[in-house]
Order: C-alpha cells, then structure tokens, then sequence
C-alpha cells in the first residue's frame, strides 16, 4: 500500500471525530472489517466506539489521539485516515509510570502494510518522549490469539491479569459468545 516513512501523523482534533469512528468501527465490526485481519465480527456485534467515547479520548488532558494518514495530494484535499491510536498517561505514585495505549485501528485495507507496526512504534517513541515513561500496557482479547502473537513479535509480554469483558454494556459491542475476557500486555519502553 504505503511506506512507512510517507505517514504523516496528528493529533487529533474534534474535526476528527466523524472520520475516527468510522475508521475504528470499519477495522473492527461488520462486513467491512473481513477485508482485514483484525476483524472482531466473529466475537462482536454493534459498536465498537462512538462519537461520545472519541471526544472523550481527544479531550483528555492526560492523554493524545494520534491520526495517520498519507500526505495531502495537491488539489485533492487532505488525504483519508489511514491508522489512528489512542495514549493515555497513567502516572505512577512514585516515578513516570505507564502509557495506555489503545483505540488501536488500521484501515482493513490498508492492513498488513506495515503501517500497523509503524503507528506502534511512533505511539511508543511519543509515549517515552513526551511523558518519559517506562512500559507501555493495553487490553487485548484474549480469544485474539493472532492479535496477542502480532504484539508479542513487538515485544509485549502477557502479564496473565484478565479483566472480564463488560457484557450489556452495548457501548463496547453486543457479544457473540460467552467468556469473553481482556489481558493485559505490557511492554518495557527503556530509556
């Protein structure tokens, strides 16, 4: 699709909105989402995120939504979003503590271009250089075998702390099966 190197990252802005949430819902549920591999349409329907929950993320004071697209074309307006992510600070009592990272999507047909691993590394970079913090964490769910082995091949661990997955709370998806759960991953930033 793309080289890395031609991404051009933001931060998000309410402008954004609209455009964020298809992109997550897109990678995510439905039909659309089976053009990639992150789909979760075998384990969720309904949302995966709306507007509320989007200018939630972008207004936190504590965190940053990044935007990715590819650079504006001359005369064809600003280019589609490509990828976006979401950080959060989480500071620690006693020294940096960590980043969140999460709201994590590539558009499906834009996937396995490597820009997925790009934005990763670039949410890592920020996290570590705006906040100096020490590990990145997230939630992934745990019948996301192939998700949790693409994070483990960038150096994410899988700490075992499972938090169960908030059925009848439709904002986070309506589930397809039972005993859906989230681990966390964790991933020292070093120096």
């Amino acid at each position: 699709m793309t080289a890395a190197a031609e991404l051009v990252f933001a931060t998000a802005t309410e402008a954004d909105v609209p455009a964020l949430v298809a992109l997550v819902e897109s990678a995510y549920r439905g039909e659309s989402s089976r053009a990639g591999w992150t789909t979760e349409a075998d384990l969720l329907d309904g949302q995966r995120t709306d507007p509320e929950g989007v200018r939630e993320a972008i207004g936190d004071p504590a965190g940053l939504v990044v935007t990715v697209a590819l650079p504006e074309d001359a005369g064809s307006g600003p280019a589609p979003l490509l990828a976006c992510c979401q950080l959060q600070h989480r500071p620690a009592a006693q020294g940096p503590g960590a980043a969140y990272f999460g709201m994590f999507a590539v558009s499906p047909t834009a996937q396995g271009a490597g820009i997925g691993a790009a934005v990763l590394a670039h949410a890592e970079r920020t996290a570590r250089t705006v906040w100096g913090v020490e590990r990145m964490e997230m939630q992934v769910i745990t019948a996301r075998a192939d998700l949790i082995a693409w994070y483990e091949r960038r150096g994410y661990s899988r700490t075992g702390e499972r938090t169960p997955f908030p059925y009848g709370d439709e904002r986070f998806g309506l589930p397809r099966r039972p005993g859906l759960e989230f681990e966390r991953l964790v991933k020292p930033l070093g120096g």
